[in-house]
């Protein structure tokens, strides 16, 4: 029999100011909106650059589970992440860059360790696999 986990949750409400968006997740309330330059006010991150801080999180999240777990010291587990779009004329295509620092004393096997876990983030898994998204009226 297949499980079904809910592994996230949110929802969006955009009341007509432009593209500001209210998001909330359980009890955390935060704010999407475009840049100027999109049309937007400006007043949150955009959805590009929540998907990752999703990726970023989950990377560093993952990383400090199996240094806790290996009693490694990494320190500051520091990702940057980048959501690059090429458009060329056979279409459109996306990739994520990611910078990963550690401030610890780790040894270059186990940054090398490290950077394998980093693929083992749950959310990079999605991102690699893709998933089905499906609306539905309510």
């Amino acid at each position: 029999m297949d499980e079904l986990k809910i592994v996230g949750t949110a929802e969006a409400l955009n009341v007509g100011v432009v593209y500001t968006t209210t998001l909330k997740s359980h009890e955390f309330i935060l704010t999407a909106d475009e840049p100027l330059t999109s049309g937007g006010l400006d007043a949150g991150p955009s959805p590009g650059d929540y998907i990752c801080m999703s990726l970023a999180s989950c990377k560093a999240i993952t990383l400090r589970m199996y240094a806790q777990r290996k009693q490694w010291d990494a320190g500051e587990i520091r990702l940057n992440v980048r959501l690059i779009r090429t458009t060329s004329t056979e279409g459109i295509a996306h990739a994520f860059v990611c910078e990963l620092f550690f401030s610890g004393n780790l040894t270059e096997e186990q940054k090398e360790r490290m950077l394998q876990i980093d693929k083992a983030c749950p959310i990079s898994k999605l991102l690699a696999k893709g998933a089905e998204v499906s609306t539905v009226l309510l």
